[in-house]
Parts: structure tokens; C-alpha cells; sequence
């Protein structure tokens, strides 16, 4: 019967209980109780409370929140067998008014013949009424009969006597199966086929399937047959027997072992324990269950879409599970037990990794000449971390690369390429030392573009005035020229002093311009940190040039031979 402590009058009548209160269980098996919760009629929004036991008695073997009325715990649910006590605490955003809501699921084993007590010895119900009231009246724990296992004696049966076979009898028969071809094997396949090969003089068969290594087949199957199918065979270990006769008598008996288990291995849950930290990448998940014929044989772990990791029962007896890093945000959890025969029981539960906070992006260009080292500064809340600053052009794939915060958090990324001319779009994340992560900071936009001024002393030119303007002159020079060859061709007598006097007057302009723009590259080469860029644009201008007054002048040169 329950045991009831009766709390101070206070402003409610809301009770914690175990449900069931009693139950009789058998000593090294399992058995499951819920802490569940009676609101008394009020809307009530949390609940917290201390079990306790004897842990001679029975033990822990697992708690499991699935199903809870609570989302939220400000204690989260756990067990000491050494101490014998189980604490919990928690509640919902909303509210819970009834008479049985679940709060934990525990999952005892017996362990002695007892009459074992659970007991609360402190629990609070809150109501939902923006004071925290507490309505707790009453606290009912549970008595469970736990009795010993009942042991059967193996019926020892009497073996019958087999005289040994006669010179000239079958020899024991070859026994092959094709859905049971291992003797020592389990199988869930509970309709085995055997097969043999009948020698030419063999009369007679005698078969017999049951318990017992060594029994004698008994059905006498006249004339012989060279195969059987048994049908819906029990579970457990069987023998198939299998005799011969021939015109000299009985020969031989095979003895054939046949394996069988249907049943799957016992429900279990999945415990997801972060160590108290909701950010923990690698929580620990502790998961346990039995087959009481063939045996777990192992586990699969599968976590959201990744491949299903097998994982022996031996090594998880000592070594509990822990999930390999894994990003922030809700993960589905399958855990599925294999036992010897193949068969499988499934359990599953979501497991919610919160994410880091994510690093400041504290200092950054909008805009950047192209050529220039693109530097960002930050900062974090994490020291000696990781920061993953994601560069991505516009078109083109991002580039990721690390840095490291110092002691104090803050951060410094120098881009290891010069930046092309375009549209970039950058983002940051963090990982600390045990691969817990953020979440991806917003991205900023730095624009790489050509430098809009090249200044020659205090005198700031338009690159693209620069080149409009020279590429005008050369075209005017260029029509001036072929004109005057055309007027040379038409009038060459009438004009040749004429054209000689504008050659050389063109030849002198050109001189002047280049050399007045040769000085202001001479000047532009002692300004100190060009950028690539800059560096570029004035060797064009100097190419120019040079490519402009070595073609003028031939052309020049051609006109002068022509009116020799």
C-alpha cells in the first residue's frame, strides 16, 4: 500500500504519487513506475520532488522524460543507487490542469526478496496563477513485493537404451538445412527444413524433433523419406533425430541441434544525459535491454540522417554511448537492440543541442580596392576558440578558414588572397575545443573595386578620364596624319612644306604630351604603398604610350620619305 505524507494546509489540493502504487515482481527482473502528478482541479505549471529507497532493495535502471507534462527542467531528472534517492524538477510554459500527468518514467530492477518502499521526502506543485504558489497537499509513494526467481529443475529424462549397430547398418545420416544452416546458430525463422541423402539399400526412416540431445527417433516413415519441414516450432533449443535401416537393421542416429527465437528483446528508452549543459555537442545516451533466450547480441545507433553505428552489448555493459560532435538544433535518436536470431526492438527520442553564441563581427570594410588585404575584426564570448570566417564571391563558392580567439575572445582575419574586383558576402562561426558550435553569424557585403582617383601631386586624375582622353588624342593625331597623307597624295608639290611643317608640329605636341605625362608617372612611382592595382593602370598608360609615339613616328617618317 502507498504511503502518504500529509503536507501543511496551503491553498490547494494538488498530490504527487507513483503509479502503480504496489506490484509483486520477480527478483533480476525490471519493473516500471511513473511519477505522475494530481493538479486538484487548478492549473498548475511546475513540480519538483526527492524519491528515495533502498538500494539494497532495488536499483535504478533508467529515467525517461518521454511523455512528460514538462518541457522545461530546472532540475533535471536524476538517480544515485549509491545514495537511493531520484531528484527531479520541472515545468511547462503553459499550464497542466488534471488528475494523472506523467512528470518522469523510472524503470526499476529488483534486486533481493523484499518488500521494497518508495517515498518522496520533499516535493513542491507550483500553480499557474504569476505567484508560484505552492497548492501541494499530499505525496503518495509505493510498496513493491519483490519475490525470488522460480527455478525449475531440467526433467532428467530416462535414455533409452541403443544397442550398438550391427555390422552392415546405415551409417548415421548427413543432415544438411537451407533455413537453418548453422547447428549453433539462432534463427526467428521458426519453420525449419532438413534434407539428406538416402543410400541406395536404406528401407526405412525414423525421425523424432524435441528437447533431449540424445533421444531415439521414434516415427517410422516407411518407404524412406529424403526431407522434412517442421512447422511453427517453438522457441528454444531442439534436436532433430534421424535414423536409417537398411536389410541388416537400424544404423546410426544423427542428433541435429535447431536453434529458434521469435521474440524480439524487451522495450527499452533512451536516456540523453548533456551533463547538465544544454550546449554539450557529445551528450552521453544510456540505453540498456535484455532477450531472455538468444541474447543481445548488439545495438544500432543512428542520429538524424547519418549511417546506423553497430556497437557490440559487451562494450556498451562498460563504455555508455556518446554521440559523436554534432551541429546545434533538434537530433532524432534510434536506437535499435539485435538479438542472436536476428529479431529487433526499436526505441527513439530526440535529443536538442543548443547552439553557442555566435561571434561579433566588430570591424570590416563596406568597400575595398582591388589588390587590397581584406582584414575583419571580432569578437566572442569564447576564449582560445575557433572562428570560421566563410568569403564567398558573387558566382563562386565560398572559402572557408580558421582563426583563433585570444585569451579575452577577440579575433583578427587577414584574408590570405588579395580580393578580386566584385561583390563578396562573409559570415562567421565559432567552435569551441569540444566541437560545440553557433549559429552562422548574418552576413556582411565588402565590395572590391578599382580605385576611383590616381593622384599626381596634389592633382587628382580620373583613370578613366585618363584613358578617354589619350585615346582621343591618339585618334585625332592618327586622322591627322592619314589626312594629311591624303592631301600629300592629291597636292604633293603645293604642299609639302605645309605637311613637312605639320608633322613636325605633331611630332613636337606628342613629345610635350609624353613627357609631360612621363613626368607624372615619375612622380606616381615615388608615391609609396601603390596598390597592385595602381601599379597595373600606370604600366598600361606607360604601354600606351610607348606603343602611340613608336607608331606616329613611323608614320611620320613614311610621310617625310614620300615627299623627299
Amino acid at each position: 500500500m502507498g504511503v502518504s505524507l500529509a503536507m501543511p494546509a496551503l491553498a490547494g489540493s494538488a498530490s504527487l504519487y507513483l503509479s502503480p502504487p504496489s506490484g509483486t515482481y520477480t527478483v533480476d527482473n525490471t519493473f516500471p513506475v511513473a511519477v505522475k502528478v494530481n493538479s486538484g482541479g487548478e492549473a498548475i505549471n511546475a513540480a519538483e520532488g526527492t524519491l528515495i529507497f533502498n538500494p539494497d532493495e532495488v536499483s535504478v535502471v533508467s529515467l525517461s522524460k518521454s511523455g512528460s507534462i514538462f518541457t522545461l527542467w530546472t532540475t533535471e531528472p536524476t538517480f544515485s543507487n549509491s545514495a537511493g534517492n531520484i531528484v527531479f524538477g520541472g515545468g511547462t510554459p503553459t499550464s497542466f490542469t488534471g488528475t494523472s500527468g506523467t512528470i518522469i518514467a523510472i524503470t526499476f530492477k529488483a534486486k533481493i526478496t523484499a518488500s521494497a518502499q518508495v517515498n518522496f521526502s520533499s516535493g513542491s506543485v507550483l500553480a499557474a496563477d504569476g505567484k508560484g504558489t505552492n497548492i501541494l497537499a499530499t505525496m503518495n509513494g509505493g510498496v513493491y513485493t519483490l519475490k525470488p526467481k522460480i527455478t525449475t529443475p531440467p526433467i532428467e529424462e530416462e535414455e533409452e537404451y541403443v544397442p550398438p549397430p550391427t555390422a552392415g547398418t546405415p551409417a548415421a545420416p548427413v543432415v544438411s538445412s537451407t533455413t537453418h544452416p548453422e547447428p549453433e546458430k539462432w534463427y526467428s525463422n521458426n519453420n525449419p527444413e532438413f534434407s539428406w541423402k538416402l543410400p541406395t539399400d536404406v528401407t526405412a526412416v525414423k525421425l523424432l524433433i524435441n528437447e533431449i540431445p540424445t533421444a531415439v527417433p521414434a516415427v517410422l516413415y516407411t518407404p524412406p523419406i529424403s526431407e522434412k519441414k517442421i512447422e511453427d516450432l517453438a522457441d528454444g533449443i531442439w534436436y532433430f533425430h534421424v535414423r536409417f535401416k537398411n536389410q541388416y537393421g537400424w544404423g546410426g542416429i544423427l542428433h541435429r541441434k535447431v536453434l529458434i527465437d521469435t521474440e524480439t528483446p524487451e522495450p527499452f528508452e533512451i536516456i540523453v544525459d548533456n551533463e547538465g549543459d544544454p550546449t554539450n555537442p557529445s551528450p552521453i545516451l544510456h540505453f540498456d535491454t535484455t532477450d531472455s533466450l538468444s541474447g543481445v547480441e548488439y545495438y544500432e545507433v543512428k542520429i538524424g540522417g547519418a549511417e546506423s553505428i553497430p556497437i557490440t552489448a559487451a562494450y556498451l555493459k562498460e563504455n555508455p554511448y556518446q554521440m559523436p560532435p554534432s551541429a546545434p538544433g533538434k537530433h532524432s535518436l534510434i536506437v535499435k537492440a539485435v538479438d542472436k536470431a536476428s529479431n529487433s526492438t526499436v526505441a527513439t527520442t530526440d535529443v536538442t543541442i543548443e547552439p553557442l553564441e555566435a561571434p561579433v563581427i566588430t570591424d570590416f570594410p563596406q568597400t575595398i580596392g582591388v589588390g587590397d588585404t581584406l582584414t575583419i575584426k571580432g569578437t566572442s564570448k569564447y576564449p582560445e576558440a575557433a572562428v570560421t570566417i566563410f568569403v564567398k564571391k558573387e558566382g563562386e563558392e565560398a572559402i572557408a578558414n580558421d582563426v583563433k580567439t585570444d585569451s579575452e575572445g577577440n579575433w583578427l582575419y587577414i584574408h590570405p588572397k588579395s580580393l578580386e574586383g566584385g561583390t563578396y558576402q562573409i559570415w562567421a562561426q565559432i567552435t569551441d575545443s569540444r566541437g560545440a558550435k553557433s549559429n552562422l553569424t548574418e552576413k556582411i557585403t565588402v565590395v572590391a573595386t578599382l580605385p576611383t582617383l590616381l593622384k599626381f601631386g596634389r592633382i587628382a586624375i580620373d583613370y578613366l578620364s585618363i584613358m578617354i582622353t589619350l585615346a582621343i588624342l591618339i585618334a585625332v593625331l592618327i586622322a591627322v596624319i592619314f589626312y594629311a597623307w591624303y592631301r600629300i597624295s592629291q597636292w604633293q608639290k603645293r604642299l609639302r612644306k605645309e605637311t613637312k611643317e605639320v608633322a613636325q608640329s605633331v611630332a613636337r605636341a606628342f613629345r610635350a604630351l609624353r613627357e609631360e605625362v612621363q613626368e607624372q608617372i615619375e612622380h606616381l612611382d615615388k608615391k609609396p604603398g601603390l596598390t597592385k592595382g595602381e601599379k597595373e593602370i600606370r604600366d598600361k598608360l606607360q604601354d600606351a604610350l610607348n606603343i602611340s609615339e613608336e607608331f606616329i613616328g613611323k608614320e611620320i617618317k613614311d610621310i617625310e620619305k614620300e615627299l623627299e
